[in-house]
C-alpha cells in the first residue's frame, strides 16, 4: 500500500536551542521514536487533514508534542516540511508492474481507490501557488505517472502518448477531487473503471 513517507535528512545549520527552552519530551521519547521522525509523522497528518494553509508551525509542534523551535531546527521551514512529507512510496504501483493489456483500467482502479494519492494530490494541488511546492506538483506527475509509463510503452509517439495519458488521469483526478463531481463521485466505482480505464488503454496500446 502506498504511503506517505520522508526521504533523506537535510541539515540546515541552524543553532542550538537558547539555554533555558522548555523541552517536550512527549510520547515519541516514551516510544523511541526521534523527534524529527514524530515531526514529519505529525506533520504529514495535518497536512493531509487540512492542507498547508491550514496547518501552522504550532500545530504541528502540538501534534509531536514538540518545541515549535524544533521544527524548524530540523526542517528549516514549514514548506520545506511539506515538501519533505507530501512524497508516495510507489512500489506497488501498476505502472511500474503488472501487464500493459489491463493496464488502463488497472490503474484507473488504483488512484480512484487510493486514499493516501488522493490526499497527497488535493495538499499540492491546494498549495501550488508557493514555487516549490509547485514544482513537487510537477515532479509528481514527472516520477508517478510519466516517467514510469514512457518506460514501459513499445511502439511509435511514447512520449506523446505517455503525456497525453497522464493528462487523462489528471482530468479525472481534477474532477474528482478538486472540483467535487457529486454525481461522478456517485457513480459506479467499476463503471468508471471500465468506461475511463478503455480511454487510457487507447493510448497504452500501440497502433
Amino acid at each position: 500500500m502506498n504511503r506517505v513517507k520522508g526521504t533523506t535528512d537535510i541539515a540546515f545549520g541552524t543553532p542550538a536551542l537558547p539555554s533555558g527552552t522548555p523541552r517536550y519530551p512527549g510520547p515519541m521519547a516514551r516510544s523511541g521514536i526521534s523527534t524529527r521522525d514524530g515531526i514529519r509523522e505529525a506533520a504529514a497528518r495535518l497536512f493531509l487533514k487540512r492542507g498547508y494553509a491550514g496547518t501552522s508551525v504550532r500545530d504541528i509542534a502540538a501534534a509531536a508534542q514538540a518545541d515549535p523551535a524544533l521544527v524548524i531546527r530540523h526542517f528549516g521551514s514549514k514548506e520545506l516540511l511539506f515538501l519533505e512529507t507530501m512524497r508516495l512510496d510507489l512500489d506497488d504501483d501498476p505502472l511500474l508492474s503488472g501487464p500493459l493489456e489491463t493496464l488502463g483500467p488497472d490503474f484507473v482502479g488504483y488512484v480512484i481507490r487510493h486514499e493516501d494519492l488522493r490526499g497527497v494530490f488535493l495538499a499540492l494541488v491546494r498549495a501550488s501557488d508557493g514555487s516549490g511546492i509547485g514544482s513537487r506538483l510537477k515532479d509528481m506527475h514527472e516520477t508517478a505517472f510519466v516517467g514510469p509509463l514512457r518506460r514501459r510503452l513499445t511502439g511509435t509517439d511514447t512520449e506523446l502518448r505517455a503525456r497525453l495519458a497522464a493528462a487523462l488521469v489528471g482530468g479525472l483526478l481534477y474532477a474528482l477531487w478538486v472540483v467535487g463531481d457529486e454525481d461522478l463521485a456517485a457513480a459506479d466505482p467499476e463503471a468508471i473503471v471500465q468506461r475511463y480505464g478503455a480511454l487510457l488503454q487507447d493510448l497504452i496500446t500501440p497502433r
